[in-house]
């Protein structure tokens, strides 16, 4: 078996759309337990990031199966950007479990900081290799 770019993609959307599934259910859960109706800040971004990222993911799957460029480079870049994804959704729900925080990035450590500046770097190189491929292909 074979897995393509797109093929990741679209598993990481499954993936991604059915941990906003769940997260919805924790979120809910949370709301009706809270005496102002609300869920932790985290939980709520972890549930609404799953679901961004879970259509982001189809997007990433699109531009992988448009784009013409060697197979390997097409995993790499969409491997690199739904890995970040995941690493944003897995620390928004330890947010949300510790409860400890409203903001992460407040007190950030220099580890911190060098992970969100290479979520930075990786997402949007990610992305832009695959738009790259995108232009290459349309304008071919």
């Amino acid at each position: 078996m074979n897995l393509l770019a797109s093929d990741i993609a679209i598993l990481a959307a499954g993936a991604f759309f059915l941990n906003a599934l769940l997260t919805g259910v924790w979120k809910f859960r949370q709301m009706a337990a809270s005496s102002d109706g609300q869920a932790h800040r985290y939980v709520d971004i972890a549930h609404r990031a799953s679901l961004m990222y879970s259509f982001a993911a189809l997007l990433l799957a699109v531009f992988a199966a448009i784009s013409q460029l060697p197979d390997m480079i097409e995993i790499l870049a969409t491997v690199l950007v739904l890995v970040y994804f995941a690493l944003a959704i897995a620390s928004y729900m330890v947010q949300g479990l510790r409860r400890q925080t409203d903001n992460q990035i407040a007190d950030m450590s220099i580890a911190g900081r060098f992970f969100m500046w290479s979520l930075v770097v990786g997402e949007i190189g990610g992305f832009v290799v695959l738009f790259y491929g995108v232009i290459v292909a349309t304008l071919a």
